[in-house]
């Protein structure tokens, strides 16, 4: 259909999408992703396999980005359309609370109730006395099994005051900066707005950085792996997929940066921004708690 242009006294009007190949274009960039994930975490394949997920992945970021992003350029949204990405926006935020839930939730029954369990606490004296005799309900655990890439199991946690404390440091400053940045737009500071929007995707891009490091410390030299029992699979599972949403916020603000750069967003008009700076702090407030419960306690 015609792209009509769309002014502000449409406003109660709503702008019909023309037909778009991306969502189905994403359907199969996620399954390809997926597979190619399954195939390397079975080694049927080798670690290639992730690749041809990751060059989709980012073809649809560029390619969706252009499409939403021309659209908006040219007056094609309204009020009513912005109504709707906000609504939008705060159920995707509200899907990740209950995603990240999930998998605290699994550490917590990990931790608080499993692992007790298999050492006799409670009611499960049995379980210890048949099945579990020298099993130590301690934690950090691999559970009695001892699983781990070195011998008897043995590994090493990742001390909470080395990297992790300053990846905290690097998230809360960027938290700052991207609020600085915000405040910006609002009042027309555009030079500051430029500075403190480039310093927040820097940070993010830093952060990927040291917990890349840090993991391949913890396989090479802590023996721990994703492998490496409870404790390796729920700290891999909770901080790698933590590391792939700041991955992603960091893309997002260096796009939101180049539109910053040529003119776009307006102190009255910014929602695309406004979307990724809620993401970013969401972003933070999950690597708190993953500090806290993960590293720290």
């Amino acid at each position: 259909m015609a792209h009509a242009q769309i002014t502000e006294a449409d406003h109660n009007s709503y702008y019909v999408p023309h037909s778009s190949p991306w969502p189905i274009y994403g359907s199969i960039t996620l399954f390809t992703l997926m597979s190619g994930a399954v195939a390397t975490l079975d080694n049927w394949l080798p670690a290639w396999a992730l690749l041809p997920g990751f060059v989709m992945l980012a073809l649809l970021f560029i390619l969706w980005f252009h499409t939403v992003i021309g659209e908006n350029q040219k007056g094609m949204y309204n009020l009513a359309v912005d109504r709707s990405f906000r609504m939008g926006m705060m159920w995707f935020i509200f899907s990740e609370v209950m995603f990240f839930a999930a998998f605290f939730g699994a550490l917590f029954y990990a931790r608080t109730l499993s692992v007790p369990w298999l050492a006799g606490d409670g009611v499960k004296v049995f379980t210890k006395l048949l099945l579990w005799n020298d099993f130590s309900g301690a934690w950090p655990s691999n559970g009695p099994a001892s699983l781990g890439p070195k011998a008897g199991g043995v590994f090493e946690t990742v001390p909470a005051l080395g990297l992790p404390a300053v990846n905290t440091a690097i998230l809360l400053s960027s938290s700052v900066t991207v609020t600085i940045a915000h405040h910006a737009l609002i009042a027309g500071h555009r030079a500051r707005l430029k500075i403190f929007l480039a310093l927040t995707f820097l940070l993010g891009f830093s952060f990927v950085a040291c917990q890349a490091y840090e993991y391949h410390e913890a396989y090479t030299e802590l023996g721990l792996q994703l492998g490496t029992g409870i404790y390796g699979s729920t700290f891999f599972m909770l901080t790698g997929f933590h590391g792939m949403h700041v991955t992603v916020g960091a893309i997002m603000l260096t796009t939101i940066w180049f539109r910053v750069m040529n003119g776009h967003f307006t102190p009255q008009r910014h929602f695309g921004f406004e979307a990724v700076a809620w993401y970013w702090h969401f972003v933070d407030v999950v690597w708190l708690g993953l500090f806290i419960f993960v590293y720290w306690l």
